[in-house]
């Protein structure tokens, strides 16, 4: 019987790692050319130059190039989350400025501080097709349940915002990622100060509670 992936060894390493290490050079090629090129102009034989492997390597993880375009839109969300999450946790229960303010700035820096990650999170993943079009759709869907379970930890779960979760939370997404985009292409009339302290006060005005 032959080894699973994650006991074989080659050349000294575990095959399960060398794979890993693979995938990730993958998607730091499609982060730097979809970021920076685009999706369209960014073709599988330059994203296999820009990650220093074969094209039948790129083929051992990705059918084609919307899989990796989908992998590394992934990847940015997946981060972006992480980092709010782990600012939310810093902040003390209860606290609704504090916690918008550790929310969208942890937001705004994991995504704005790289104009390429804000690039294909807004721009390069609309109108690909059908399939990437509602894995978008699916993404926002992960956001309004994050936005609605960081509302809970934070406010206590018999909280609900002004219009219920589903409209409050997409309003604030969309302003979130149209003022985080702006920002993050370099418009000399935004700060990321003034970009949470304009989200921070929306994102208040959501999630305080009426005396």
């Amino acid at each position: 019987m032959t080894a699973p992936d994650s006991s074989r060894m080659y050349d000294g390493r575990p095959v399960a790692d060398r794979r890993a290490q693979r995938r990730a050079q993958f998607l730091a090629a499609g982060l730097e050319l979809f970021g920076e090129s685009g999706y369209q102009d960014s073709s599988i034989t330059a994203l296999c130059r820009a990650a220093g492997l074969a094209r039948s390597q790129f083929y051992e993880h990705f059918h084609n190039r919307e899989e990796l375009l989908l992998a590394v839109f992934d990847m940015i969300q997946e981060e972006a989350r992480q980092a709010v999450a782990e600012a939310v946790d810093l902040t003390e229960p209860g606290d609704g400025v504090g916690w918008a303010q550790a929310a969208v700035r942890a937001y705004a820096e994991s995504l704005g501080r790289d104009p390429r990650r804000a690039r294909i999170s807004q721009i390069e993943i609309v109108g690909v097709s059908e399939r990437v079009e509602q894995h978008r759709l699916d993404q926002r869907e992960a956001w309004m349940t994050f936005f609605a379970d960081q509302c809970t930890r934070t406010l206590g779960p018999d909280f609900v915002p002004p219009g219920g979760y589903r409209a409050a939370a997409t309003g604030f997404v969309g302003a979130l990622n149209a003022l985080v985009h702006q920002w993050s292409t370099g418009d000399s009339r935004l700060d990321l100060a003034a970009v949470t302290e304009v989200l921070t006060r929306f994102l208040t005005s959501l999630t305080t509670v009426s005396e």
